[in-house]
């Protein structure tokens, strides 16, 4: 609007009329390992349905992947030998009979996610259940096609509530990975790149607030650091100014005085 009245488009920016607008920082929602814990202990596997809510929260939970990333996941993106999860698509759903994969968020979506043992057990344990009642190569799927987000939601609805935990969104399970690595005292650089951020400023624009205030570890650790000792004699012959010139005249007045008395 500036630019317009500049080139005589409008003769005011009514937009200054508003004023600038802050900016309100979106609180991040999430479980904490003693939390998810307690939630993800009450899913019976023996269930084979309950098993495959089980695989889907625990996945989500370990890697911080995005669910549209986590619904496309096959099985030969797994390298179990490895222990390396590859990220190289996302899934588009409309319905069941209509999805596709496409092309992830950023370039940096594309990327590697190493697991732990824990969960390449877990997932390997799930495959020869799910294979034994369903061929499909989906990962996250009991019925041969790709999960649904209202299927996660509402397992977590029902689930947080048995276990007494407050309920989050599904993505919240994004943000719980973060936060278990920075409880952890994780890199951001490697909570950046398991994330698929493009950037670190995104990464610590949304988690830096969750890093402890480290500021009076770094003060007890400079105190001390510096080893000196000051010199016994004047060895800067440069030209003094008023100044130090008065505060030079005053110090000799008051060592005269002393030596007099």
């Amino acid at each position: 609007m500036d630019r317009a009245v500049v080139l005589g488009l409008a003769e005011s920016n009514p937009s200054k009329i508003v004023g600038n607008v802050k900016k309100t920082k979106t609180k991040i929602d999430f479980w904490t390992k003693e939390e998810f814990e307690k939630v993800i202990s009450l899913f019976y596997k023996e269930d084979y349905y309950q098993h495959f809510l089980f695989i889907s929260l625990w996945f989500l939970f370990m890697t911080g992947m995005r669910i549209g990333e986590a619904t496309a996941i096959q099985w030969e993106d797994i390298d179990f030998d490895a222990g390396v999860l590859s990220i190289d698509k996302t899934l588009y759903y409309k319905n069941l009979d209509n999805y596709s994969f496409v092309e992830p968020k950023t370039k940096a979506s594309v990327r590697h996610i190493a697991l732990d043992g824990d969960t390449l057990t877990l997932l390997h344990e799930w495959k020869d259940v799910q294979q034994s009642v369903v061929q499909t190569n989906f990962v996250m799927s009991y019925n041969g096609i790709p999960t649904q987000k209202h299927t996660l939601a509402n397992a977590i609805t029902r689930f947080s509530k048995k276990a007494g935990v407050h309920r989050i969104r599904l993505h919240a399970l994004r943000h719980s990975h973060a936060s278990l690595l920075i409880s952890m005292g994780e890199n951001p650089l490697i909570i950046k790149d398991r994330l698929g951020h493009e950037d670190i400023e995104t990464t610590l624009g949304t988690y830096g607030h969750l890093y402890p205030n480290s500021n009076f570890e770094v003060a007890h650790k400079l105190e001390g650091i510096m080893s000196y000792q000051t010199a016994t004699q004047n060895e800067d012959t440069s030209p003094k100014n008023q100044f130090t010139a008065r505060y030079l005249r005053k110090g000799l007045k008051t060592n005269n005085a002393i030596t007099m008395q």
